[in-house]
Parts: C-alpha cells; structure tokens; sequence
C-alpha cells in the first residue's frame, strides 16, 4: 500500500470544485447503474435456465456493466486525487490529514459549501466533528 496524500484543509477546500463535480458524477452514474440492474432483473426473472439470451437481455446487461465502468472510473478519479469515496447515498468524500501527528479525515459530504468537519479514521460518519480552527492550526475553511 502506498502513503496516502495528506491534505491540509487548505488544499481539500482548492480541491474541492473538482471532487464535487467528480462525486456529482458519481451519484448521478449509480442512480443510472441501479435502474439499469433493476430493468435488467426484470427480464432476466422470468429467464429459462438452458435457453439463449434474448437480445434485449443482452442489451441490458451491456448497459448494466457501461455504467458499472463509469462509476469505477470516477472512483478512480476520486482515487487519484488521494481522496476516499464512503456512500453512494450521501456522497460521502474524506481527505487524509495530520492532527497532533497522527492520521485523521477531513471529511465533505455532498450538498456542504466547504469541508467543515473531521473524524478519526476509524470512527465514520459517526464520529464526524465540527473543525475547530485551533485543531487544524488556525486554517479555517
């Protein structure tokens, strides 16, 4: 595994634009993936076992997996920027960062003007904690 990039909450506010425009991208495509599972359950419910694929079961498939491609290539856009992708639901982003020299999230969900909050690494949405400038050495978003 490779050291994550650490951000300052500086840098996760310039990187922001991006990451929202890119998360943005990622809710609508899994929106699209799951009607497209959904139609695609629809035609194959009633399937025979030892029977051809009807094409427009093909054709369904081939749209269920587009649109899996499309979500992993954003995620992976999400990944390159050293960012970490929670929900599909919420449009949940956390950036590393440093608190007391250790390890902790500066995280952003969807819908938030800035990234105004933070958690532990291992505490989630749960643990998510206003930013407190004195915390984050007096940078405020």
């Amino acid at each position: 595994m490779t050291e994550p990039r650490i951000y300052t909450l500086e840098e996760a506010e310039r990187a922001l634009p991006l990451v929202r425009r890119i998360v943005a991208d990622i809710l609508r495509t899994y929106r699209d993936w799951q009607g497209a599972v959904d139609r695609y359950e629809i035609a194959v419910a009633g399937a025979v076992a030892d029977a051809p694929e009807p094409a427009e079961v093909e054709v369904l498939r081939g749209a269920v997996n587009l649109r899996a491609d499309e979500v992993a290539r954003y995620l992976e856009e999400l990944q390159t920027l050293g960012c970490e992708f929670k929900d599909f639901r919420l449009g949940l982003v956390d950036f590393y960062a440093l608190l007391d020299d250790r390890l902790v999230f500066l995280c952003w969900q969807m819908g938030e003007n800035g990234v105004t909050h933070w958690h532990e690494l291992d505490s989630g949405l749960a643990g998510r904690q206003p930013i407190d400038q004195s915390l984050f050495h007096g940078i405020v978003p």
